[in-house]
This record gives C-alpha cells, structure tokens and sequence, in this order.
C-alpha cells in the first residue's frame, strides 16, 4: 500500500509557498523537484493507488487471495478520494491559468 508522507508534502507546500513570496526555503535541500515534476509524481501515484483497488477488488471477485470486502471497500475509497483530489488540484490549475490569460499587457 502507497502512503502519503505528510511531513514531506507540507514541507514542499511551505517551500512553494516560500518560493512564491520570494523569500529562502526553510529547507535543507537547495535544488528541489520541480512543480511539473511534484505534479507528476502526484498523478503517478493515483494512478498507482487506482491499480492496486482494480486488482483488489479483481482478486475479491474472483475469489483468489486472502482479500476480505472491508480491505477492498477501503482501498477503493482511498482511489476515489485521490483520484477527487487530483481533479480539484487540476480544476484549480485551470482557473489559475484562465486567470493569468485574461491579464491585460
């Protein structure tokens, strides 16, 4: 099972916010991954945690494994939540750039 490290994640959210302001990063490492990288690190990550709930619950069905339904019903939320996640993350970008695009010269 894939798990998020929120120590790592808000210490990237501070260095991005930090970086936005202009100011130094309170981080020890100088030269980061970029933004396109972070974002597709993100999306391979759900599409790896989306895997991982199809075969699960393939397995469930079809009877193969020690796989119970509440392992199963748990990792399927845990995609749909990841993949609601991503999608806001993307609608957000969207507005961000329709926002910059309609900036006067």
């Amino acid at each position: 099972m894939n798990r998020v490290d929120v120590d790592q994640v808000l210490g990237q959210m501070r260095a991005m916010a930090a970086q936005a302001q202009n100011k130094p990063a309170q981080s020890n490492d100088t030269q980061g991954p970029g933004f396109g990288d972070l974002l597709k690190n993100s999306i391979n990550k759900v599409n790896d945690v989306q895997s991982q709930a199809g075969a699960m619950a393939k397995a469930f069905e079809t009877g193969q494994g020690e796989v119970d339904l509440s392992q199963v019903m748990v990792q399927l939320q845990k995609a749909n939540v990841s993949f609601q996640a991503m999608v806001q993350v993307r609608n957000k970008l969207v507005d961000a750039y329709k926002d910059i695009m309609s900036m006067p010269l």
